[in-house]
């Protein structure tokens, strides 16, 4: 992993449990004044780790179906064919064959 890469998921990492940590602080603030339930602020912190979750493998899998587009242009600008061309050239190849008798 570069550097700058390894850098900039380390400043994720940290910001989101900068903001975790602040949110739970608020939430137990709430608890103090009688605002809100410790049931109610449990809800509230799972609820919103939760949400946080499903936001990130959303991402993840955004950051992934990215990475492999960018790697079957690659691919493709290499000469390489994908498994599904190849399949229909080799199904192609086939039936010519049994057309002439092969």
């Amino acid at each position: 992993m570069s550097d700058l890469l390894k850098k900039g998921f380390h400043l994720g990492l940290g910001a989101a449990i900068s903001g975790k940590e602040r949110f739970e602080r608020m939430v137990n603030e709430m608890v103090k004044r009688g605002e809100i339930s410790p049931s109610q602020a449990k809800t509230m912190v799972n609820n919103w780790m939760n949400h946080w979750i499903s936001k990130g493998q959303s991402k993840d899998k955004e950051w992934n179906e990215q990475a492999k587009a960018r790697f079957q242009d690659q691919m493709k600008e290499l000469g390489f064919v994908s498994k599904e061309e190849y399949e229909k050239l080799e199904a192609r190849i086939e039936r010519l064959e049994n057309l002439h008798g092969r």
